[in-house]
């Protein structure tokens, strides 16, 4: 049978070089670019509003502090007076904000070690079934949404000398107990903290409770069914499984102490907080550089405050949210677990 060239051009064509009758390779699609570009434009247009939000009102006001850092400034007109690093240098070197640094970290680890028991012991208490379990959470809750204004108002009035707490254990017949609670360094803090906690507690127990009742029904009947006790269920069961809740909570208590201003200044006042060893960054941030005219100061006081949380977050977020932000199925380097 003779065949033509053009049958036999065909015919090789049509033919893969592997071998007669094997199928050809399907080709690669390739990704559409306007289903790409499409894509981009919606993250764009959903996430471009939040972006600027968050350059204009964060990123430059942070570079802004760090500029007049560089200035003795009064804050009126342009800075001209250029000093380096002088202002960080004095910061470093002030006894008093070394201090305050001190004080900030005391009020971190005690708001870790007062608020977080009793917030999960108070949530457990209220994820039980029983009657007034509405009203307790509204009871614990309303201080956090109190404005700290009328807090610290109301409580520097309370522990003033001869305020309500002196009198009310005079009238029981506990003079002893009677104190100096805001000026006398030695309870000062601990004054602080306790209205601290009071304060804040109740943002701390609705996210335990949250927490609690993401937690599967199943596994409580399963430990029962086992024999597992009250306090053996919450220890092998809850608490694990509370964890990433607990951590998140850690990491917003953290932050907010660190940069603790409003209940300090109001219930202290302007000078006061320092001889008591109540003072924080924030305060020291107002009273050096709002307060004496010394703006520049000031805001390498903001930038130094700044640094130091951002180090403490992305120690944080590095040392004890790493399982949290890597996931639960994913290794470090975002592959699955075998």
């Amino acid at each position: 049978m003779s065949i033509s060239p053009e049958t036999h051009l065909v015919r090789t064509s049509e033919e893969p070089a592997t071998g007669a009758g094997a199928p050809a390779p399907a080709p690669v699609p390739r990704p559409k670019r306007r289903a790409d570009w499409r894509m981009r434009g919606e993250i764009a247009l959903m996430a471009g509003p939040g972006i600027v939000v968050f350059v204009f009102f964060v990123i430059l006001p942070v570079l802004m502090a760090a500029f007049y850092g560089f200035f003795r400034w009064n804050g009126f007109g342009f800075p001209d007076d250029f000093i380096g690093l002088d202002n960080y240098v004095m910061i470093l070197q002030d006894q008093t904000f070394r201090d305050a640094v001190l004080h900030n970290f005391t009020i971190v680890i005690a708001s870790l070690i007062l608020q977080g028991p009793l917030a999960i012991l108070f949530a457990l208490l209220m994820n039980q079934k029983m009657r007034g379990r509405s009203l307790i959470r509204v009871l614990i809750f309303v201080p956090y949404v109190i404005s700290e204004v009328v807090v610290g108002t109301g409580w520097s009035l309370m522990l003033q000398d001869a305020g309500a707490v002196n009198a009310f254990l005079e009238r029981i017949g506990l003079e002893d107990l009677q104190q100096s609670w805001l000026a006398d360094p030695a309870i000062a803090m601990g004054t602080l903290m306790v209205i601290i906690s009071w304060k804040y507690i109740g943002f701390a127990v609705i996210l335990m409770l949250a927490g609690l009742q993401s937690i599967p029904e199943e596994l409580y009947e399963a430990a029962a069914i086992d024999g597992a006790g009250f306090w053996q269920t919450q220890w092998r069961i809850t608490l694990p499984l509370l964890g990433p809740t607990i951590r998140i909570w850690a990491f917003l208590s953290i932050i907010g102490s660190l940069q603790l201003f409003d209940l300090v200044n109001i219930i202290w006042g302007q000078y006061v907080a320092a001889t008591a060893g109540t003072s924080t960054m924030a305060t020291y941030m107002y009273q050096n550089g709002h307060l004496a005219g010394n703006y520049g100061f000031g805001n390498a006081v903001a930038v130094v405050l700044f640094v130091i949380s951002l180090v403490v977050a992305l120690v944080y977020q590095r040392v004890v949210m790493r399982r949290d932000t890597a996931g639960a199925v994913t290794g470090p380097s975002g592959r699955k677990k075998a």
